[in-house]
């Protein structure tokens, strides 16, 4: 059987979201309290994505929110990487507030939920660059998918990072807004 470049881009790009969605449930969190939730979209699904970035970016007036839709709209796929916001019971006072349950009642998002998710991100994009499929973290897309309620209740932060497997890097020439 002889499988086109298609065929196998797509699927390269569909076991490269699954190898990091590994790699953000595996991230260190703090206390070892997993908050991070992933998922990855394509087909119709990514472009309802795109059309919730469209919607945004027309609506605040933010024209980079509908440049990352097109960019999104060249990936082959895009995961989505998001976590809770809970407390952890450390006191430290880097969310701003002078305790986790002051910080819980001002509705503060703690920062160790906030840096598990970007240290989860961080890996997740890693992976990507580690089996060379063109990637680009987006918060743009983490928005539109809170604002499409795609997650469980639990996310109140979430970035994505869209795939790219094409002969120059979709991301590479975007115009600076």
């Amino acid at each position: 059987m002889i499988y086109a470049s298609d065929v196998t881009e797509k699927n390269a790009a569909m076991i490269c979201a699954e190898l990091m969605s590994t790699a953000a449930r595996t991230a260190p969190k703090a206390c070892a309290v997993d908050l991070v939730e992933t998922m990855t979209l394509d087909g119709e699904d990514k472009n309802r994505l795109t059309a919730a970035m469209r919607a945004i970016g027309a609506e605040k007036n933010k024209p980079f929110f509908i440049r990352d839709a097109g960019c999104v709209d060249a990936c082959r796929c895009i995961i989505l990487i998001g976590a809770g916001v809970k407390p952890r019971g450390l006191d430290c006072g880097l969310c701003g507030a002078d305790s986790c349950a002051s910080s819980e009642s001002g509705g503060f998002l703690c920062a160790m939920s906030v840096n598990d998710l970007g240290i989860a991100v961080g890996s997740a994009a890693a992976t990507a660059m580690d089996h060379r499929v063109d990637n680009r973290v987006l918060f743009t897309a983490g928005m539109a998918a809170m604002k499409l309620k795609l997650f469980s209740d639990n996310v109140k932060i979430c970035f994505g990072i869209g795939l790219s497997i094409t002969g120059k890097n979709v991301f590479f020439d975007r115009q600076a807004l």
